[in-house]
């Protein structure tokens, strides 16, 4: 979380290699490197007019790993199939792209990213123009993906849902030094409190409040 222009997105396209660090390193655990990692965009990467169907978005997120084979095997369909039922949207597979709503649409490049990495995935603002219940639904499904081994870093603009649903909050700013910790330490911070005001002096407060914005 942070302040526009704090280098959130920029922190995500380093971490992907996508721009090159000024300083400090970026490790990664000896079993995965960039070709493990799942990412959806800040915005829809793919034209709405795009004429692809639901299945063949999917699997392109195989394409890193597919080698030189112009054929998806087996193996990376039923996986794209069990992404799409894990995501409640097996009903769309033939469905053409530009026939979707945005929560749908947000759901399919998810599915995509799940191909691409069983154990990261990197979310930048995934819930913007989203309404709320569409909104719920995906925090719902991030929260079950997490629960099953998914590591998920995500930018938002949304503090409160980020300390609802996050186990750790970095946040960035341009006029004040970084804060990283858990998100009960975050609660209790100088600058979890003057983003958050009262509200951040305990997580249960602003459970009660987040529970109350939504209905």
């Amino acid at each position: 979380v942070g302040d526009n222009g704090s280098g959130k997105s920029t922190l995500l396209k380093c971490i992907l290699g996508l721009k090159t660090i000024q300083g400090g390193s970026i490790m990664f655990d000896r079993e995965m490197g960039q070709n493990d990692i799942g990412y959806v965009a800040q915005q829809d990467e793919m034209n709405r007019d795009f004429p692809a169907s639901v299945m063949e978005i999917v699997l392109s997120g195989c394409l890193n790993k597919h080698g030189l084979s112009p054929l998806y095997s087996k193996k990376e369909k039923a996986l794209a199939k069990q992404a799409l039922s894990k995501l409640h949207i097996e009903n769309l597979a033939g469905k053409s792209f530009q026939e979707l709503s945005g929560g749908q649409r947000k759901r399919v490049l998810l599915a995509r990213a799940l191909l691409a990495s069983g154990k990261l995935l990197l979310l930048d603002e995934p819930v913007a123009a989203l309404d709320p219940i569409a909104t719920q639904e995906f925090y719902e499904i991030l929260l079950n993906l997490n629960k099953e081994g998914m590591t998920i870093i995500m930018v938002s603009h949304d503090i409160h849902s980020a300390v609802h649903n996050a186990s750790h909050i970095l946040h960035l700013s341009a006029q004040t030094p970084a804060f990283f910790g858990t998100t009960d330490e975050y609660l209790n911070s100088r600058v979890g409190h003057a983003y958050l005001g009262e509200q951040g002096n305990c997580r249960q407060c602003l459970k009660q409040f987040h529970s109350n914005e939504q209905h």
